[in-house]
């Protein structure tokens, strides 16, 4: 089964892209959707929908997993990824992809084993699962592998179906 893992924001969306076998993980490949600085936010959501668009018809994931948002203190960069999370979400829907949502808590739990592990050792703990030589840059699309793995260590507990049309 391929996994794409996805990190939303509005400046950078990670990605990461895993088969995985029910035993073993493959790395596909991993990046980051990166928008351009100073445009207006409707041009970087076009962007990013494009993008996502593109990595979806060449990997042809079989399941999604993105990350929910929670809010820190800063309410307009909330507000924009929440933009840029809905654009992320209706391209998924629109190439017959339907999400599996996870928590930060849940991906820390999944891949270190608890939830309230530091962000570097979850980045540690991904590059380790995935027997790279270095932590996947950038932070973004080392975030997106950790969802996948995520993902595929809890397909089993999800009833939603990943397909839809």
């Amino acid at each position: 089964m391929r996994i794409l893992g996805i990190d939303p924001g509005y400046a950078t969306v990670g990605y990461g892209i895993l088969d995985w076998d029910g035993k073993r993980f493959s790395l596909v490949g991993y990046g980051a959707i990166i928008t351009r600085p100073g445009i207006d936010i409707s041009i970087r959501l076009c962007e990013i929908h494009s993008d996502l668009s593109q990595l979806i018809n060449q990997f042809q994931p079989d399941e999604i997993a993105i990350e929910e948002l929670f809010f820190n203190t800063n309410q307009k960069t909330a507000i924009q990824v929440g933009q840029a999370r809905g654009v992320l979400l209706q391209c998924c829907a629109s190439h017959g992809k339907i999400p599996f949502e996870y928590t930060p808590l849940q991906v820390k739990q999944a891949v270190v084993g608890y939830g309230r592990a530091e962000k570097r050792q979850v980045m540690e703990m991904t590059r380790a699962i995935l027997k790279l030589a270095q932590i996947p840059r950038p932070d973004d699309a080392a975030d997106a592998l950790a969802l996948a793995i995520c993902h595929a260590h809890s397909r089993k507990n999800n009833n939603k179906l990943g397909n839809f049309i």
